[in-house]
């Protein structure tokens, strides 16, 4: 069988070099897809730092994949050889339990992230469940969607879940690799949309992207005259933050968000939640279903990420651009192996 190749780390914070695998023979639900474009995600990162645990080594990031189905096994349905598709977060889930029965794959017990246990996309080949592997809007440009089957995804499962209303008032905390797309959704949605960004540079770029207004996300002054405007405040960052002063933005059973990954404990006094009746939620990756709604939507709203793309035989340049915080906002691998 011919190796996939890829780039590795090997070692937490150590830069990723080439590595060719054998990955054995491929199950009869999965599909193998030639690697066109992978999206570098800040979970890719944090993979390669064991940021949030150890990691296992060597390990292949790259869960934000679009590219080309070359092989589909027996029983793979639905999926076809020559089909663009992108993959995401999630690689397999067992498709019997309650939550997979019920249409929540995501949240199945023994799903399988696509960089953790296997290696992902930052690699000519990768493989998945077909029921993972979605087919991409025609509309869409391959070249800049790889983002939207993690980020994209993560922005968009809360309006899905908390039924979020073209009338209500949204806030976007962070814009960044998810703040970015989730003031475009919100925008598309039909919503006020307010952003909350600690960068003053970002504030014409928050305009620029749809939302009607922004407001610092640090200074508590500023958040304080802010208060009682919000129904929904959705917190992309993984940072800590001025959370009461935060959820004071919000009115009468307003919810805070979050879908950025907060490392540290979150202090809250529980008087401005039970006071007002507003609450605090989190959702992670969404479930195939949901995936393909939000890319059908950016297709139909012409909704895409702002992408700065680099050849994947660069990857640990575009993995330093990454983390400096410059990127604007996502950066996409091209696969460039010879």
């Amino acid at each position: 069988m011919t190796p996939f190749r890829a780039w590795a780390a090997h070692q937490s914070g150590g830069p990723l070099q080439r590595l060719d695998f054998d990955p054995g023979a491929m199950d009869a639900e999965d599909v193998e897809i030639v690697v066109e474009h992978c999206g570098v995600c800040h979970s890719d990162l944090a993979m390669v730092d064991s940021e949030w645990f150890p990691a296992t080594y060597p390990l292949v990031p790259g869960h934000e994949v679009v590219g080309t189905i070359v092989a589909v096994g027996p029983q793979a349905k639905g999926r076809t050889v020559g089909q663009r598709v992108g993959l995401g977060w999630h690689s397999k889930s067992c498709l019997h339990c309650h939550h997979c029965m019920g249409g929540e794959h995501n949240l199945c017990g023994t799903r399988q992230p696509t960089i953790i246990g296997r290696h992902g996309g930052f690699a000519d080949r990768v493989r998945a469940h077909w029921s993972w592997a979605l087919p991409l809007p025609a509309t869409l440009d391959p070249a800049a969607a790889g983002p939207l089957m993690c980020g994209g995804g993560t922005a968009y499962l809360p309006f899905v879940i908390h039924n979020i209303k073209p009338t209500d008032r949204v806030g976007v905390v962070g814009i960044g690799g998810l703040g970015h797309l989730a003031v475009k959704f919100a925008k598309a949605w039909g919503c006020d949309v307010t952003a909350f960004t600690s960068s003053p540079s970002k504030r014409e770029e928050a305009l620029l992207l749809g939302a009607h207004r922004t407001v610092s996300s640090v200074d508590v002054k500023e958040l304080k005259a802010f208060a009682g405007k919000l129904d929904f405040l959705l917190v992309t960052v993984g940072a800590s933050l001025e959370w009461d002063a935060l959820l004071n933005t919000l009115a009468p059973k307003g919810r805070l968000h979050m879908v950025g990954v907060v490392t540290e404990a979150m202090k809250v006094r529980t008087s401005g939640l039970l006071s007002w009746q507003r609450s605090i939620s989190a959702s992670p990756t969404p479930s195939p279903a949901i995936l393909a709604q939000m890319l059908e939507f950016s297709a139909r709203h012409g909704i895409a990420p702002q992408v700065e793309n680099f050849p994947m035989s660069r990857v640990n340049e575009a993995l330093d651009h990454l983390r400096s915080g410059k990127a604007r906002y996502r950066v996409v691998l091209d696969a460039d192996f010879a």
